[in-house]
């Protein structure tokens, strides 16, 4: 049975490298021990190089962005797949809600998949509507962004990818965000397989797909139990070390029991 898998993405946090070390250390002492769970920590670019100096080997390291090419050129203030496999990480964060909100189009998703697939990143594919209307538009909206996400992906690829399935309109930070429920993501993780079965065919070995929104110590079970998803992706509860830890614990019993 594959690890469950959690990722934990510190956005613009925390405001220190001394700050960032400190966080990362606590998190990296409460998972001495884990043996079922995958855990990927994704903190802002300059703090990538001091934190892969830090000795684990339960957590790796992931980037919240990349840019359009995998090596290098002139591309002023940008920050290459390849440069970020070279600091340490292993991951990296594509087509966040938040980067779309900046005008990120999936056409640029795609490719710096691409990129960061030829670097040797394994890319966090974002996809995720803003609202679910009653006559079910979302779906589209969704099928448009795996879709043209992965274009020209290879089906040999698609193990090397993950999805992480993020409604906005259940983040917390989202106005008058709803709460969504493990129905909602075994919804939505069934339909994004059916898709990648009318893209690449029956005979294909899926990506793993996880959830992503609001996710906290009181609703992971629900959600990795009975949510169809492999793992989560979890905002602000990863900069809390307790928090966080606790529900890689949780991971770490829903693994070993096998659900």
């Amino acid at each position: 049975m594959a690890k469950k898998i959690i990722i934990g993405n510190w956005k613009m946090n925390p405001l220190s490298l001394k700050e960032a070390e400190k966080l990362f250390s606590s998190i990296a002492k409460s998972v001495s021990r884990i043996q079922k769970t995958e855990v990927v920590i994704c903190p802002p670019f300059i703090y990538l190089n001091q934190l892969s100096k830090i000795r684990t080997s339960k957590i790796r390291l992931g980037a919240q962005n990349a840019f359009l090419i995998a090596d290098k050129g002139p591309y002023t203030g940008e920050i290459s797949a390849e440069m970020l496999y070279g600091i340490g990480a292993r991951y990296v964060i594509l087509g966040h809600s938040e980067r779309r909100a900046l005008g990120e189009s999936n056409n640029d998703v795609n490719k710096k998949i691409k990129a960061s697939l030829s670097a040797g990143l394994t890319p966090i594919l974002c996809v995720g509507e803003d609202v679910r209307d009653e006559s079910h538009s979302y779906f589209n909206l969704v099928k448009t962004q795996v879709n043209e996400c992965l274009n020209g992906i290879s089906k040999d690829s698609l193990t090397k990818i993950i999805i992480a399935y993020e409604p906005i309109w259940s983040i917390s930070t989202t106005p008058n965000h709803k709460d969504a429920t493990p129905n909602d993501s075994e919804e939505m993780a069934l339909f994004i397989k059916k898709i990648l079965v009318d893209k690449f065919g029956i005979k294909i070995n899926m990506p793993r797909i996880i959830y992503g929104g609001d996710v906290n110590e009181k609703n992971i079970y629900e959600f990795l139990k009975d949510g169809g998803v492999e793992g989560v992706l979890v905002g602000r509860v990863s900069l809390d070390a307790k928090k966080f830890s606790e529900l890689i614990k949780i991971c770490e019993v829903l693994g070993k029991s096998k659900i």
